[in-house]
């Protein structure tokens, strides 16, 4: 397996390169970006589409953490990780009917102003200081450690200087404002999906030539059946499988995804409705749009979304078994490191025995993914750190230019630190896991908090501090004293609790009353129009069709 791209690799990226840095230029300086518009640069109020809005969100989405991470479990754990792709795109169309117009007609644009605006300053101080730690310390970190180390993988460069490169190359997008992040992340998410499709393809044919008769990928598709039949499932029982951990030891299955449970818990609602519903660079791009619009920009990410597992899961499924047959001394090499299999190896490894030129575009694809997720995030962690936390504690008359040009200052130090962080990753065996699991300690509380402060006018601010304040605690706990609970199902459990201490201690304070602080909320609000029904129908039939046939 030689590391490295070839010159028309090189080419290919550089033509990608060129393409979104004009593109950007261009929108920065020809879509009426008002630098100097705080609203302008953090939201790009009223300047997106449908289709930019639906494309910013999975380009932000889709990163190193799917391509790598995902592809990485699917290499594990099998067809099931697709569960993350699958409910997430059911979840964006609950999110589009029921969040979006509370958001929108409220005029909230953060989710620290929800808060403030629901419930009440401290509130809101708490839960934007706890975003950015986990926007900086979890996300950002992790995206440049897996982008980073795939990077290294395939080019043969070392680590540092494939995660500057990538650090600098999201900056120089982050900088124009949500304007230039959205529109070219369109440019991003086409990148992502022929590239990505054209790895998948290449994969299985790869599959095919090693260890069938070489027909072709549908022959792929059929190895995968036949060679690996446990990795096929969407469901796991407890005891069921056991896989390769990432640390040289095994894991049973079910502890990463725990069958049904991980629905009648809810923890795989609560992992998808905060990071979809609740979440700041997820709910970004649709908060500076019209209703019509947020709606049909959120309709198109779901069904983007669940076009991601033919992207990043079938490579994985595809690795899993050219190493189990001891088919590509290259693959079972690349993966296997000081004799540990490293699952999140598979994807990168993959990436290297493509054929010359398709490598350039594999670059590419990976790339647009990492540089545009990074650029989302931080533009995130801008936006609540000056609108939230700077103008009301350090300079409450900062103008709209100061605003903007520390709201850059904000985009580089939350890079510089992410960067510093990163390689002390490597001590994690799955950077899909570590993600899912530490993000998974604070989303149980902050879902309680969202979802009765929407539904519940009786939902008091004390009941609200108990749930943001219970939800690291009760996690650890659980974790470390009942190590036999899977994730998802101590995130279920976490989040009951928290439920239900935020609505005792709401009982005791309201003494039956409505919170003053209730936001208005309209039945007709809920109402969609024609188009948005007959696209959401059959989304919901695709995905009850996937699970009827791989359950």
């Amino acid at each position: 397996m030689k590391l490295g791209l070839e010159t028309p690799d090189y080419l290919i990226f550089l033509v990608y390169f060129v393409v979104v840095a004009s593109y950007g230029f261009w929108v920065y300086h020809n879509k009426g970006s008002k630098t100097t518009d705080s609203k302008d640069f953090f939201l790009a109020e009223g300047s997106l589409t449908w289709w930019a809005i639906g494309s910013s969100i999975i380009a932000s989405n889709i990163s190193a953490e799917q391509f790598i991470g995902m592809s990485g479990q699917a290499f594990q754990l099998g067809l099931a990780i697709s569960v993350y792709e699958l409910v997430g795109g059911l979840s964006l169309v609950v999110i589009a009917v029921y969040f979006l117009p509370i958001y929108i007609r409220n005029g909230i644009y953060t989710m620290p102003q929800f808060l403030e605006l629901r419930y009440d300053k401290r509130l809101a101080t708490i839960m934007a200081v706890f975003w950015l730690f986990l926007y900086i310390l979890v996300n950002l970190t992790s995206i440049i450690y897996l982008g980073a180390l795939s990077l290294e993988k395939m080019t043969g460069f070392n680590y540092m200087a494939c995660a500057v490169f990538l650090t600098i190359f999201a900056i120089l997008i982050t900088l124009g404002g949500m304007k230039v992040i959205g529109y070219t992340d369109v440019i991003q998410v086409v990148c992502l999906v022929i590239g990505g499709l054209a790895t998948t393809y290449l994969a299985l044919q790869l599959l095919s030539d090693r260890v069938g008769t070489g027909a072709g990928v549908f022959e792929g598709l059929s190895l995968i059946k036949q060679k690996a039949d446990s990795h096929m499932h969407l469901m796991f029982s407890p005891g069921q499988y056991q896989v390769h951990d990432g640390r040289g030891g095994f894991i049973d299955a079910y502890q990463q995804l725990p069958g049904l449970m991980m629905f009648v818990i809810g923890g795989q609602w609560i992992v998808n409705f905060n990071y979809f519903g609740c979440n700041q660079y997820m709910t970004q791009r649709a908060l500076g749009a019209d209703l019509a619009t947020a709606r049909n920009g959120v309709l198109f990410a779901a069904f983007l979304k669940i076009l991601m597992p033919f992207i990043v899961v079938l490579p994985g499924l595809a690795a899993y078994v050219l190493f189990q047959e001891n088919a590509d001394q290259a693959i079972v090499n690349g993966i296997t490191d000081g004799g540990i299999v490293k699952p999140d190896n598979a994807y990168p490894v993959l990436l290297n025995i493509l054929p010359v030129g398709l490598k350039g575009l594999a670059f590419a694809a990976l790339t647009a993914a990492i540089v545009a997720s990074l650029a989302g995030k931080a533009n995130s962690i801008s936006t609540i750190y000056m609108l939230d936390i700077h103008k009301k504690f350090f300079n409450k008359n900062l103008d709209e230019k100061r605003t903007v040009l520390l709201g850059r200052v904000a985009i580089v130090v939350s890079f510089v630190i992410a960067l510093a962080i990163s390689p002390f990753l490597r001590n994690f065996g799955q950077g899909f896991e570590y993600i899912q699991e530490y993000t998974g300690f604070i989303s149980p509380g902050i879902l309680s908090i969202f979802l009765l402060g929407f539904f519940w006018k009786k939902a008091a601010t004390q009941g609200a501090l108990a749930a943001a304040i219970l939800s690291i605690p009760l996690s650890a706990l659980i974790k470390f004293q009942l190590p036999g609970i899977p994730f998802l199902n101590r995130m279920g459990i976490v989040f009951w609790l928290c439920t239900v201490a935020h609505v005792l201690i709401s009982l005791a304070v309201s003494r039956g009353k409505d919170n003053q602080k209730a936001l208005l909320v309209q039945a007709e609000w809920f109402k969609t129009n024609r188009v948005f029904r007959v696209g959401a129908a059959a989304l919901c039939g695709l995905l009850a069709l996937i699970y009827v046939i791989f359950w």
